[in-house]
């Protein structure tokens, strides 16, 4: 996914009349002749919001692997599309996978489609995507409707520059360390949530971001009941709280870009305490594996978002 602009119409891909040219030609196959693996995003709600180039490529490849078959025929359904669908989601396996695989490597391309949005954006369809491209295959994008995109614009807080966090993990050091970045990162950041943690997680940013931190809840959107709902994280936790809030349907969480210095709180400096203890364990266990202190680091604060100077020094400071 990309936050950039698109290409207006015309430019780079018109006659350089204001005329739309026409669509391209899927690129071809590569030299190992294997098949063409889409990566096809679909609506996140309303079926209207595929694109004509998605719908050509769900019409023309040999197979569709999608997350639920049953949610994926109403889409093709209602746009006419037969082909043929089987089932790949989390729960598949390796054998399923490795027909997969096997359906590319015979020369026929193939759709990888999910119950809704983009696969490999917190959703099944990495693994494959990774499999085929690892062994020399083709992988091509077709972008569309996008949750994360939606709470981004729908919201108004995000700011130019923003991560995405997908869902928290729900307990425990990892969560709290997820939060305390989340707190310390000056721009906006936007997590999913299921309807019955709102409330918590929106206790929790508080705790770590203070709270007149700006905040929106973005429910069900580009759907019926689409909703956002822009406040402080205070009040929309207490929106939440008492019920003001409908707590049902699918959410994303912005939390808005930081204007000025953060102001800690007690949660939030001993998450940022046990996320410095955990990059310092990691440090030293790489170390004492064998890895140089310096190489070490740096891995470390890859991962962690840690400076690499505060890593690589700090067992020298005790």
């Amino acid at each position: 996914m990309s936050a950039g602009r698109e290409q207006p119409t015309g430019e780079g891909h018109g006659d350089g009349l204001g005329h739309e040219a026409p669509a391209q030609a899927a690129p071809a196959r590569e030299d190992h002749g294997g098949g063409r693996l889409f990566v096809v995003a679909t609506p996140i709600g309303n079926l209207g919001d595929v694109t004509l180039r998605a719908l050509e490529i769900l019409r023309t490849v040999h197979l569709i692997a999608a997350e639920d078959t049953r949610m994926t025929r109403r889409l093709l359904e209602r746009h006419g599309v037969e082909t043929r669908t089987i089932s790949y989601h989390a729960r598949s396996g390796p054998a399923r996978e490795a027909e997969l695989l096997a359906h590319l490597a015979g020369g026929q391309d193939l759709a990888l489609v999910t119950d809704a949005g983009t696969p490999g954006v917190s959703d099944p369809g990495e693994a494959l995507v990774a499999a085929w491209a690892g062994s020399g295959g083709t992988v091509i994008p077709i972008p569309g409707a996008s949750a994360v995109l939606a709470a981004v614009v729908g919201s108004g807080i995000a700011g130019p520059r923003w991560s995405f966090e997908g869902f928290l993990p729900r307990s425990g050091r990892e969560r709290r360390e997820r939060i305390a970045r989340i707190a310390s990162d000056e721009r906006g950041t936007i997590v999913y949530e299921a309807p019955g943690r709102v409330a918590a997680t929106l206790r929790d940013l508080i705790a770590a971001c203070g709270p007149e931190r700006p905040g929106a809840v973005c429910r069900e959107l580009t759907k019926l009941h689409e909703e956002i709902v822009r406040a402080s994280l205070a009040e929309l936790e207490r929106r939440a709280r008492d019920g003001e809030l409908t707590l049902r349907g699918e959410f994303a969480i912005v939390v808005g870009e930081r204007h000025g210095a953060a102001t800690p709180t007690a949660a939030s400096e001993a998450a940022a305490t046990d996320a410095i203890a955990s990059a310092l364990a990691e440090v030293e266990r790489l170390v004492g594996a064998g890895t140089p202190r310096g190489e070490a680091a740096r891995q470390v604060a890859a991962s962690s978002g840690l400076p690499r100077r505060q890593l690589y020094a700090a067992p020298r400071d005790r």
